[in-house]
């Protein structure tokens, strides 16, 4: 039962991740893009946990923290990035 599980999360978050890069590719807007990226930094997490639970490693959990606060620290930078290029000059 577990493995039917972890199978059908797999495809509905490779789901999600294919959506994303989509937004990623077409987004109108560099927030957009942003906001894709943020996004498509949880979907893969959520996916390296989900192959380690079906290998009952404990070694995957530590590479997603890691990724996680890649992704957070890479978004902050690009918002910070974006709202100063925003800025008009004086």
């Amino acid at each position: 039962m577990l493995n039917l599980a972890l199978s059908a999360a797999s495809v509905i978050i490779g789901l999600a991740v294919l959506l994303n890069i989509y937004r990623l590719i077409k987004g109108p807007a560099p927030e957009d893009r942003i906001l894709a990226i943020d996004t498509l930094t949880i979907n893969t997490i959520a996916l390296v946990l989900l192959f380690g639970i079906a290998n009952r490693s404990s070694a995957w959990f530590e590479t997603a923290l890691l990724l996680a606060m890649l992704g957070f620290v890479s978004t902050v930078l690009l918002g910070k990035f974006l709202g100063d290029n925003n800025k008009e000059a004086p």
